[in-house]
């Protein structure tokens, strides 16, 4: 363990020096990605630091053992030789999991889809919960949201929205959000006060950029048309919206939410880069559901993630079996715990991996 902190510490002091190099401040792609590592990078050093110098008071008590001859100091270093030895076993297990290596998307942006399934009206009432569920986590993250598109249910919430998350580590932490979320609760339509259970999917992306996929242009069939919906006169005489299709796949995106064809353009070649970047990132995830049982981050839009029972103020993550009994709470963004929860269930899956 320590030769393997040992080399990361020497990067970390390359890449420190790299960045006082003026070739490398000039260019400004370079120096972003190598300030991206070196702050990766410090809390591993961080432990390193601290680890070592556990080692050498650990080595200190017992060459203490060995040459003392007072009983007084022989005990004292006894007692502490047994708390370093406690505090080291736990130091090796935060690090062993430190020492993981990261999914490169982690710490990318993320484009969210919401779409109400089975349940009718229902079901687009509990994806507009959804979504609001999830842009009060963002919130309190202090992370930003941007609706890209919508389509609002005829009672309520909406048949789906796609949005977009802007953050620190946001792919990181919204990743366990994929797959079917049901609810069972009684609707506000129903007169008998009988139970439903409707459902709503989420898909979850890693937000592509440009240096993720390379889209070329005369793949892309470019179409505009007049917008519909609220906005003003404007929307409905001007050609602003867009229509892209890439046409080696078939992948289809209309913008229509600026009233600037120039700004639709723009997003719609972003979220045209994501569906191409999804397909790739798709095989990579199945390769790795292969490997690893629990898989809590597959990706797959058709599991069962979790249920939400209202009666019982319950929700419970099928994955890893977690329960919880504070549903208010929880539909008002209080869903970090849980997340927590996932991502120590999947660092354990690796940590396995890792051991052979």
């Amino acid at each position: 363990m320590l030769d393997k902190l040992e080399a990361i510490y020497s990067r970390y002091q390359e890449i420190e020096q790299q960045m006082n190099d003026p070739q490398v401040t000039a260019d400004m792609k370079r120096f972003v990605k190598l300030s991206k590592d070196y702050k990766d990078l410090q809390p591993v050093v961080k432990a390193y630091h601290d680890y070592k110098n556990l080692l050498d008071t650990i080595a200190e008590c017992k060459e203490l053992l060995n040459t003392e001859k007072d009983e007084e100091l022989r005990e004292m270093a006894k007692t502490e030789l047994v708390e370093c030895n406690e505090r080291r076993d736990k130091m090796e297990e935060e690090i062993r999991i430190m020492l993981i290596p990261e999914d490169p998307t982690d710490s990318k942006n993320a484009v969210v889809e919401i779409r109400g399934g089975t349940g009718g009206d229902e079901a687009c009432i509990f994806a507009g919960d959804l979504f609001r569920m999830y842009s009060r986590y963002c919130e309190k993250k202090h992370w930003k949201i941007d609706i890209v598109d919508f389509n609002e249910g005829t009672a309520g919430g909406y048949k789906d929205i796609t949005f977009n998350v802007t953050g620190e580590k946001v792919y990181g932490m919204l990743k366990y959000e994929s797959g079917v979320h049901r609810v069972q609760r009684v609707p506000a339509t129903e007169t008998q006060g009988r139970v439903h259970t409707s459902a709503a999917g989420v898909v979850v992306l890693p937000e592509a950029e440009e240096l993720d996929v390379e889209l070329n242009m005369s793949d892309v069939k470019k179409e505009t048309f007049c917008a519909s919906g609220p906005g003003g006169q404007c929307v409905n005489t001007t050609y602003s919206a867009v229509r892209l299709t890439h046409i080696p796949t078939g992948i289809v995106v209309s913008m229509q939410d600026q009233k600037s064809q120039i700004k639709n353009m723009e997003k719609a070649i972003a979220i045209l880069r994501t569906r191409l970047y999804e397909r790739e990132y798709n095989k990579y995830m199945e390769e790795l559901s292969s490997k690893r049982k629990t898989m809590v981050a597959t990706g797959d839009r058709s599991e069962k993630v979790r249920t939400y029972n209202y009666p019982q103020s319950r929700v419970t993550d099928h994955r890893i079996g977690y329960t919880m009994y504070n549903l208010p709470a929880f539909m008002d963004g209080d869903i970090e715990e849980l997340i927590d929860a996932l991502q120590l269930a999947e660092n354990a899956e690796k940590l396995k991996e890792s051991l052979g």
